[in-house]
């Protein structure tokens, strides 16, 4: 997977953990948290015990459900990131019926929202780009940076269509072409861009500057035609389209800090102070 941002969410008032893999844009939620919720159980260590019982009989039974369930690290209480049982919403919504609870329904409900706004924002994307407007708001970004942002998205979107279809897979692959143009037109991989920026599971392009994401723009926009007009399919000609799209906004940027003397890859984000967020920790 890629870059995962970690947040939570409530079902009444149980809070559950989730993961965003924007690779693949799928949230993935804690199962636990969801078998806490529905047994009613403060406890996190009971519940614990008991969706460990649950995924043996299950284990047992063949189910499928248990075999789409991954391990990924999710902040506790205590601050520390472990590695948990995460689902999607279409396996937790099988994992539901496995538990007796007056909470079941509930939590369908729930779950199927959450995948129905999803439907939603697949059938009129301008429902989720309405979202990410008021999301970023929120936080503070201005309208220049929001607009700069969702029409990078849009960029984005266009390449990843392209590569679905021509034979590149969703996940490590995406992940894979989008690292080598980033590092061809930045000069540093993903991972070390956020270093760069002191991130960690947040978004990078969610902490981008205004260059940083018309770079980045350039070439994915770059890297789409590329491949277009060779016709590129599957992982080697992609690969190929990727380094000479990022290329293109290689050459763009290297003349750009010529001129003014100013490196495009910059350290500046958009967290918060430590101050303001205290010493307040995930959930269970």
């Amino acid at each position: 997977m890629s870059a995962l941002l970690s947040s939570s969410t409530l079902f009444e008032q149980h809070q559950v953990r989730r993961l965003y893999d924007d690779a693949t844009e799928t949230w993935w939620f804690s199962v636990i948290d969801v078998v806490q919720a529905l047994i009613q159980q403060p406890d996190y260590q009971t519940a614990r015990k008991y969706w460990n019982k649950l995924k043996e009989r299950l284990a047992k039974e063949g189910s499928q459900s248990v075999t789409d369930c991954h391990r990924l690290k999710l902040e506790a209480a205590d601050g520390k990131k472990y590695l948990t049982d995460v689902a999607t919403a279409e396996t937790l919504l099988r994992l539901v019926q496995s538990v007796p609870s007056p909470k079941a329904e509930p939590i369908k409900l729930w779950l199927a929202k959450v995948g129905y706004e999803r439907m939603q924002e697949m059938g009129d994307p301008g429902l989720g780009l309405d979202r990410a407007r008021e999301l970023w708001r929120k936080h503070g970004r201005s309208e220049k940076w929001i607009q700069q942002r969702m029409m990078g998205q849009e960029t984005r979107n266009k390449l990843t269509d392209y590569w679905k279809e021509h034979g590149v897979k969703q996940g490590d692959e995406f992940a894979i072409l989008t690292n080598i143009i980033h590092q061809e037109w930045s000069g540093v991989t993903v991972k070390d861009h956020k270093a760069i920026k002191g991130l960690k599971t947040q978004n990078l392009r969610d902490h981008m500057t205004e260059a940083e994401l018309i770079f980045t723009a350039l070439a994915e926009l770059s890297t789409r035609q590329i491949a277009e007009s060779e016709l590129a399919v599957g992982m080697p000609k992609n690969k190929t389209a990727a380094k000479k799209g990022g290329g293109i906004a290689k050459k763009a940027r290297l003349e750009l800090e010529e001129k003014t003397g100013n490196p495009v890859v910059s350290g500046s984000n958009f967290l918060r102070p430590r101050s303001a967020v205290g010493n307040k920790s995930g959930s269970n």
